[in-house]
């Protein structure tokens, strides 16, 4: 009785760490569209923009592609190079939907404008050659 459920217990010991390996994989692999679902990003993938409109950004994404960023208000404020885009709070997850972006521009020193995506496409990459190479992301 005693060595049978010592089985058991190596058994289960075994099992969860075969899971937290595949949960840790996961955590670390990029999430992927699925048919009829969008594609999504993790933060830690965001590397760089451009805006090519007041009303658009480009973020690009650790060479894993560019998402198009639609803006509900747009700004001049894009196109000036003295302005920061940043996360006004640091996501826990993927991002795949525009409600789940939360940027802002910063000039640093106090000017804060929030960003309202209304829109996130991930483009093809014969979409992103096409973009002009001024406005593709770093």
């Amino acid at each position: 009785m005693f060595a049978r459920s010592k089985t058991i217990s190596r058994a289960l010991i075994a099992a969860g760490i075969v899971a937290g390996a595949g949960i840790a994989n996961a955590a670390v692999a990029e999430p992927e569209a699925t048919p009829g679902q969008p594609a999504c990003f993790f933060i830690s993938q965001w590397q760089g923009w451009k805006a090519p409109a007041s009303d658009v950004l480009y973020l690009g994404m650790n060479g894993r592609g560019v998402f198009r960023v639609g803006l509900a208000k747009g700004t001049p404020l894009l196109q000036n190079s003295s302005y920061y885009l940043v996360w006004r709070d640091r996501p826990t997850g993927s991002i795949c939907q525009p409600v789940q972006i939360n940027l802002a521009l910063s000039d640093g020193k106090g000017l804060y404008v929030p960003l309202i995506a209304n829109s996130l496409t991930k483009l093809s990459p014969e979409e992103v050659a096409a973009i002009p190479k001024r406005y593709r992301p770093n």
